[in-house]
């Protein structure tokens, strides 16, 4: 891999300025993600053939979509990307909650899993596509390699996640998951581990202007057994990624050449 680009003076402080805009806010819409999200509820009774009902088939195309916040955020992060993902078809967008005082990534992992489960039986989709910011990512990401989700997980894209580890400095890091997010730890150690087999395709978009990302190279993933694209975005930092219209288009893009990808295989299968 070749030497990454020096940043731009002009680039940099424009990426700044609108960090500053994102988080001013987002501060104003963080009250309203506060809560649990209450998902919608499946219809009573039971189908033809004695199963469980489940929710209207209006935009089976796509699986659901589960978004998964970073450290200390919430789902409100994400109202301008699930508005984008409701206005291009996308029917069924939902955002998981996860406590700050949540210890380990590990614990975060087996939650993620419990929630995918329970919207797969809700849904009757049998998998589901993640969108994660940060932590969020990486979070996703132990769940499909480590813990068996690439049967669930279609699609894992992530946003700004420090996928090797981030030698950032922040004033939490005392936190024991901030720690995890490490280049040292022993979970970004486990993440390299081989991992054979594995169903999930992985996009990861990063920007040499994320300054929480140290280095930025960190966002993407380099592991020979997984099905991943990097996908760089400029002038973005990381508190815009996952409300930037570009980025967001990409998500679109990545989750729909999944779903076409999988019709072309069943094509030729069937064929």
């Amino acid at each position: 891999m070749g030497a990454l680009p020096v940043l731009s003076a002009p680039l940099l402080l424009r990426s700044t300025l609108v960090e500053l805009g994102v988080l001013v806010t987002h501060l104003l819409r963080y009250p309203t993600g506060m809560a649990q999200e209450r998902p919608l509820p499946a219809p009573a009774g039971t189908g033809a053939d004695g199963s469980a009902a489940r929710l209207p088939t209006e935009g089976r195309a796509h699986p659901p979509v589960l978004l998964l916040h970073g450290f200390v955020d919430n789902r409100s992060v994400f109202v301008p990307l699930r508005r984008s993902l409701h206005r291009h078809g996308w029917r069924h967008v939902e955002a998981l909650n996860y406590s700050p005082l949540t210890c380990d990534l590990r614990r975060a992992a087996e939650l993620l899993g419990r929630h995918v489960e329970e919207v797969c039986a809700r849904t009757g989709h049998r998998r589901v596509d993640v969108v994660g910011h940060s932590l969020g990512g990486l979070i996703a990401r132990y769940y499909v390699q480590r813990c068996g989700g690439d049967a669930r997980v279609r699609t894992l894209v992530t946003l700004g996640t420090p996928h090797a580890g981030t030698r950032v400095a922040p004033l939490m890091s005392a936190h024991p998951i901030v720690r995890q997010m490490r280049p040292d730890s022993a979970v970004v150690a486990e993440l390299a581990l081989p991992a054979p087999r594995c169903r999930t395709r992985f996009v990861a978009f990063w920007s040499q202007q994320d300054q929480v990302m140290v280095p930025a190279a960190t966002a993407r993933i380099e592991h020979p057994d997984l099905w991943a694209e990097n996908v760089r975005v400029i002038g973005v930092g990381h508190l815009a990624l996952p409300v930037d219209a570009t980025v967001a288009a990409g998500i679109r893009s990545a989750l729909a050449t999944t779903a076409a990808d999988e019709a072309t295989q069943g094509a030729v299968s069937v064929a």
